[in-house]
């Protein structure tokens, strides 16, 4: 049995929602880019912590990717989703290692109104997720 390619393992990751396949997928050393905070976020925990929110607050009913661009060791992925009522356009550019593990992960959201409620939901998801790993859930 062959190894999936990185972008198969990452598509397979957001069909099942299985965490403890992201973890595995996840560089040590990785960076994400979110399209609200201006300074990368550096390492697997911190990606990992977005990452997880990210599916449980864009990867609704509607979520599905619609294109993709895909190179050697990277992949742009344009999304769309609703949230509220909102439709969520995006983009995720994904970059991967000889290993086949992500080393850097930038997210871009458009309209305006989407972002803005991202940022909210994103926020509250954060909280929700931080709290639980003060409680031992979580773990990467």
């Amino acid at each position: 049995m062959t190894k999936p390619t990185p972008l198969a393992a990452w598509h397979q990751v957001v069909q099942s929602r299985d965490m403890a396949a992201l973890g595995r997928l996840l560089a040590d050393d990785v960076v994400f880019h979110s399209p609200v905070v201006h300074t990368p976020q550096r390492g697997k925990a911190i990606t990992f912590q977005y990452l997880a929110g990210a599916m449980q607050v864009l990867n609704t009913a509607q979520f599905r990717y619609e294109r993709e661009i895909v190179g050697e060791q990277d992949a742009l992925l344009e999304f769309s989703t609703e949230i509220d009522g909102i439709t969520v356009n995006g983009i995720d550019l994904i970059r991967w290692n000889d290993a086949g593990l992500i080393i850097d992960f930038k997210v871009m959201v458009r309209p305006l109104k989407a972002v803005n409620m991202l940022h909210q939901k994103m926020a509250a998801m954060l909280e929700t997720l931080k709290q639980g790993q003060a409680g031992g859930q979580n773990q990467v």
